[in-house]
C-alpha cells in the first residue's frame, strides 16, 4: 500500500541543543534505512516550515506505524496519514499488456 504522509517537527524552543543535532543525524540515517529499504519512495520539504511530506509504501497500516514510530524524532512529530489508492487515470500508471483480438473487455462477441 501507498501513503501520503505529513510530518510536522515540534521541537520545542527550550530544547537541548545537542540533542536536536544529535537526533538530526540519527533521523537521516533512520530515514536512508527506510528509503533503502522501501518503505520511503519520496520526500519533500515544506518551504518555511520544519515538516515533510512523504511517499511512503508499507503492507498495511500497522507496519506503516512501526517504521514511522521508529524515527528518532518520532516523540515530537505530528504526523497525518492517508491512505492512497489507485486511480484508473493516473498518468504513472502502468500501461497493461495489449489484450490481442477479439470484443473489448466487459462486453460479449454479439454485442
Amino acid at each position: 500500500m501507498e501513503f501520503l504522509v505529513r510530518i510536522q517537527v515540534n521541537w520545542p524552543p527550550e530544547g537541548d541543543d545537542d540533542l536536536r543535532r544529535l537526533l538530526v543525524e540519527r533521523e537521516a540515517q533512520r530515514a536512508r534505512e527506510l528509503a533503502d529499504q522501501g518503505a520511503i519512495v519520496r520526500l519533500w520539504r515544506v518551504p518555511g516550515r520544519w515538516a515533510n511530506v512523504g511517499l511512503w509504501r508499507a503492507p498495511d497500516a500497522s507496519r506503516l506505524h512501526e517504521a514511522i514510530s521508529s524515527l528518532p524524532f518520532f516523540p515530537w512529530l505530528d504526523v497525518q496519514v492517508e491512505a492512497l489508492a489507485d486511480h484508473p487515470s493516473d498518468p504513472g500508471a502502468p500501461v497493461p499488456p495489449e489484450r490481442g483480438p477479439g470484443p473489448p473487455a466487459g462486453r460479449s462477441p454479439g454485442a
